[in-house]
């Protein structure tokens, strides 16, 4: 109940964690959520910020606003946020920078929390939507990279 997709980019991990943390950015990488907006007198990335995330699932429906609230909050490391729903936190999306041959190596995940209904879902439908989540992550880490590099480059 949890995947992960990694990739190199040639960018320090300060310059990579800025676009990813900056969740007002999320529409620009994201084949799912188009928009997110700090919420609950939060501005930015720290742990206990909270947000929320306008999600068209699977990219085309059905549309709606999910909660989320920073999990992982590590400069140039680490940025982690879990996302609620009917006041159960339904998944946690994490993104972890390593740096690597003058780049950076970074993974972004996620993890579905283990319950029995999480549990038989995955065991129904899970081959499906994990599959999407990898395509989903692998595009977002892409589209990312493509951001990171142009900022790295531009301050050489």
């Amino acid at each position: 109940m949890r995947g992960s997709v990694s990739l190199f980019m040639d960018a320090p991990p300060e310059v990579v964690w800025d676009v990813v943390s900056d969740i007002t950015r999320i529409g620009e990488f994201s084949p799912e959520t188009f928009e997110a907006e700090w919420v609950e007198g939060s501005d930015g990335p720290t742990v206990g910020a909270r947000f929320r995330g306008h999600v068209k699932r699977n990219g085309v429906g059905p549309v709606y606003w999910s909660a989320c609230k920073v999990t992982s909050c590590e400069p140039g490391r680490d940025f982690g946020f879990a996302v609620y729903g009917g006041g159960k936190r339904l998944n946690t999306w994490r993104y972890q920078l390593e740096p690597r041959d003058g780049g950076t190596e970074v993974t972004e995940s996620f993890e579905l929390p283990s319950s029995l209904p999480t549990r038989i879902y995955w065991l129904l439908l899970g081959w499906a939507r994990g599959r999407t989540n990898e395509k989903g992550m692998r595009q977002t880490l892409e589209r990312v990279r493509e951001v990171a590099e142009r900022d790295a480059h531009r301050s050489d």
